[in-house]
């Protein structure tokens, strides 16, 4: 896109810039700051709105994470967020919905309604929408009764209409369910529809979605990292980085996760190897003050990061949970092929379990459960137990309350190894959920650590 502006005026003053697209789109926003002489361009090619859709959102019953994670994503093509709606499976309401977004933005992403019951009403809608008639393919209609087919059913009639489709819309394959996306380039716009289910979702975004858009965002090159830290709270961390905010071409943002807090880079340019170069030298500038505390980025996750660790060498591991209650042994065995390194898990949350596990009552009458003592012992008896290389336990207060001089928040994590053990003492803000994830990433960090530094 080439772009002509008026330059801003002498005096420092603060004036209105007149910028004319010369590509004949004049629907595409371009959004800039001027400070007296000195301007900064932003350009965003692409307004995009979310519809997430199902009553079971609206009610409560379903919490909808497909927006946030779909948000996180859309920076790194050049789409600016501007609007998400939720909208009930209501046939007047989301044809409303889909019409105004449609009218307004330039990508628009529609998740959820695509299944084969009567509430399942994405597809008429956009139809309605479009002024478009939906029929049935007899490729989608195929590639169906074949899924089921692969799963020794046969195909409700129902499930018919997911291989309806309008003459505008491009099926995109759906390969972990029933329920094909549309890709609708019309008018200068796009809309997309995804599954509600969001292993679904996500695996179509980047199967699909990206490779489809990139082609389509021009101008402006966006690239972008998240460091995740664990260890500061969100105040600190922006009191850390505060010097770097304000950079040309750079922005920062700090936000707070379960797992702990994550800092977003996101640098823009014209050229792809500003760019690159951008983000390079914010990510040397936030490790200089950060390092300590930064365990990954990106799509890093810690139960990965340890297990190809433990395969690499060799080791396997086993744990024993108190406070964390099984989340540790889930979160590893949630990677696959974990069985070639786990050996197995214990949630030993009395402490009577801790006793019957292999812990010597003695230590829990002596120090309490909640101690490095306890600590210790529960690394010690569930190693010894499975036979494993390395070990893990947690043991702490995952509520509020004080317990026994401690109080809430703190968690004792043990770990051992072929070259030692250690046990260290972590205070997390007292919120029984966060508690109990940050614990579970500290474990899995404690012992990444010490096998590296061993």
């Amino acid at each position: 896109m080439v772009t002509k502006y008026v330059p801003p005026q002498q005096g420092g003053q603060r004036v209105q810039n007149s910028i004319a697209s010369l590509d004949a789109q004049p629907e595409k926003a371009l959004h800039y700051a001027i400070l007296g002489a000195w301007y900064k361009m932003e350009v965003w090619l692409v307004k995009a709105e979310i519809i997430a859709i199902g009553t079971e959102l609206l009610m409560g019953e379903t919490a909808d994470t497909n927006s946030g994670w779909i948000a996180t994503r859309m920076p790194e093509l050049g789409i600016e967020l501007q609007w998400v709606t939720t909208v009930g499976d209501d046939m007047p309401r989301l044809t409303e919905a889909i019409d105004r977004a449609w009218r307004r933005s330039d990508f628009v992403v529609t998740m959820g309604g695509l299944g084969p019951t009567a509430d399942d009403m994405t597809r008429d809608a956009i139809a309605k929408v479009m002024n478009e008639t939906l029929t049935l393919d007899a490729g989608l209609l195929k590639w169906l009764e074949e899924t089921f087919q692969r799963r020794g059913q046969l195909m409700p009639i129902h499930n018919q209409q997911q291989a309806g489709i309008i003459p505008s819309a491009v099926s995109m394959p759906n390969p972990m369910g029933t329920a094909p996306g549309w890709w609708i380039k019309k008018d200068g716009k796009v809309l997309i529809t995804l599954p509600g289910p969001p292993r679904e979702l996500m695996k179509m975004w980047d199967g699909e979605v990206i490779e489809r858009m990139r082609p389509l965002i021009t101008g402006t090159i966006i690239r972008t990292r998240t460091f995740k830290t664990i260890g500061l709270g969100e105040a600190s961390v922006d009191e850390v980085v505060k010097h770097l905010y304000g950079q040309d071409g750079v922005d920062l943002g700090c936000y707070a996760k379960p797992d702990g807090i994550y800092l977003r880079a996101i640098a823009k340019s014209t050229k792809e190897e500003v760019a690159v170069s951008t983000l390079d030298n914010i990510d040397r500038d936030i490790r200089k003050v950060l390092s300590p505390y930064i365990w990954g980025t990106d799509e890093d996750r810690p139960e990965e990061q340890l297990g190809h660790l433990l395969r690499e060498r060799g080791l396997t591991l086993a744990v024993m949970e108190s406070c964390t209650g099984g989340m540790i042994s889930s979160a590893i065995t949630d990677i696959p092929g974990s069985s070639d390194y786990f050996r197995g898990g214990v949630v030993s949350y009395s402490n009577d379990a801790k006793s019957f596990a292999g812990v010597d009552h003695s230590i829990i009458e002596a120090h309490g459960a909640v101690s490095e003592e306890c600590a210790t012992a529960m690394t010690e008896a569930v190693r010894r137990n499975f036979r494993a290389d390395c070990a893990i336990s947690t043991t702490g207060i995952a509520g509020d309350e004080e317990v026994d001089g401690h109080l809430g928040g703190t968690v004792f994590i043990g770990y051992a190894h072929p070259g030692g053990s250690g046990v260290i003492k972590h205070q997390f803000p007292p919120r029984r959920g966060l508690v109990r994830n940050r614990a579970v990433t500290q474990a899995l960090l404690e012992l990444m650590r010490a096998l590296q530094t061993q």
